[in-house]
């Protein structure tokens, strides 16, 4: 493993290095002007959700009366966050409110100093203290629980769906009425499209995670991870999972799949030179907006008769605020994200599904669009599917995070099998969390 690949990002950074010039106090707010200031921060890009987040920012500063938030971009999604985090955390200089990925759940519980909502309420806002249990359902709230801890609040709820260009699959020959159900007619429908129109066919997303790529392998049977006497192994390494790495591999090899990073990837899409983008349904608003062609989605695809297996993506509301101040604060901000309004605005904008148990079907929230919006209806039909985004406990986390997406790179590019790289890849990160 490289460790300076792992290293500098962590130290090295703009937001690190602004937060380490800053005073070495543990307050995550000021008082300033009677009004207490704390930061929000999130992985929200200019085409992922970043204009709703100031949206959502600026309406709650206009309302408030005592508190000010700051929201503050993390670039490299979670990981980046998470190590900014780490930075943060070094200088004493937490902010009050992260977007924290579900991935990281487990790392995130055992690394940062945080507050549990529980925490804040039963010490600060006695009459909330039925909050939780009247607007989130058991199962949603265990999304950001850890051995029973409710470390956070669930926020932003995805999963994986296939957006399609109808356009191209009728220059193609291809029904578009009839989109690839299985793996199978992902690879055939792939080489027709690039045989008629010498378009890609597919592509899917590779951003700094690996959440796609669980996806893909459970889908054939593969498993994250497993439990050996009660600790957590990773054993990803299956027969299973490298068939199904090797089927996108081969499809790249093949030239009918496109293998580049993330946001080159969703601006070769929306330009027309991929039929289909496999990519997580919090992209829908940006999609549905830049669109110049007839889109649609279609369901994550099956491997014969193995079950649909889809890791929640997204994130949850985490406390790190260290003064009592901050943590009133952050929770007067969280409250206001997650209100009926505030949750319709932010899945309208994005394409999150929300996490509120009423959100969905309030006629003042969400019932039109999610009865109306096709995309919507594929990605709330995958719910059923939902299983966790997998988060490896202990110190190195974010090192055997690291691991997966190496491992994904170097199986996409072809430099190494399948089965050696997942091998390796499972050998290391057992090493890292035992």
């Amino acid at each position: 493993m490289n460790i300076k690949k792992i290293l500098i990002p962590v130290l090295i950074t703009t937001l690190s290095i602004s937060l380490l010039a800053g005073c070495k106090s543990n307050s995550s707010s000021k008082n300033v002007g009677g009004k207490t200031q704390i930061e929000y921060w999130h992985v929200a890009t200019q085409s992922f959700g970043g204009p709703t987040v100031t949206n959502l920012v600026n309406k709650f500063n206009g309302e408030s009366k005592d508190v000010t938030v700051t929201a503050k971009f993390n670039a490299d999604m979670y990981k980046g966050l998470a190590q900014n985090l780490q930075a943060a955390a070094a200088s004493k200089q937490y902010p009050a409110v992260v977007q924290m990925g579900y991935n990281y759940l487990n790392y995130a519980a055992e690394n940062f100093k945080y507050v549990t909502p529980d925490e804040v309420i039963k010490k600060y806002f006695p009459e909330d203290k039925n909050y939780l249990s009247e607007n989130f359902s058991s199962n949603i709230l265990d999304l950001a629980k850890v051995n029973g801890k409710q470390i956070g609040i669930p926020y932003s709820i995805s999963n994986p769906i296939v957006y399609y260009n109808a356009d191209i699959f009728k220059a193609a020959g291809l029904d578009p009425e009839n989109p690839p159900k299985t793996w199978d007619e992902v690879k055939k429908d792939s080489e027709i499209i690039k045989q008629k129109t010498g378009i890609y066919g597919f592509y899917m997303q590779e951003p700094a995670d690996n959440w796609a790529q669980q996806a893909l392998m459970e889908a054939n049977g593969g498993k994250m991870t497993s439990k050996d006497n009660g600790t957590v192994k990773a054993s990803f390494a299956t027969k299973q999972s490298a068939e199904a790495y090797d089927l996108l591999a081969g499809m790249i090899k093949d030239n009918t799949a496109l293998h580049v990073n993330f946001d080159e990837g969703n601006q070769a899409f929306l330009s027309g030179k991929v039929a289909m983008c496999l990519t997580t349904i919090g992209k829908r608003d940006n999609f549905e907006k830049s669109a110049k062609f007839d889109l649609r989605g279609t369901e994550f695809p099956l491997f014969g008769n193995n079950p649909r297996r889809v890791p929640a993506g997204g994130n949850f509301l985490m406390i790190t605020a260290q003064d009592e101040a901050g943590q009133k604060a952050a929770w007067k901000f969280i409250k206001s994200l997650l209100t009926t309004q505030s949750q319709t605005t932010w899945t309208k904008g994005t394409g999150y599904l929300p996490s509120g148990k009423n959100t969905a079907n309030d006629p003042k929230g969400l019932k039109d669009l999610m009865a109306q919006d096709k995309l919507m209806k594929t990605a709330e039909g995958q719910m059923k599917d939902i299983v966790p985004w997998t988060s490896f406990p202990g110190a190195n986390g974010l090192q055997a995070e690291q691991v997966l997406i190496d491992t994904r790179d170097s199986i996409l590019s072809g430099k190494e099998s399948s089965d050696k790289a997942l091998k390796d890849a499972q050998d290391k990160i057992n090493n890292l969390i035992k």
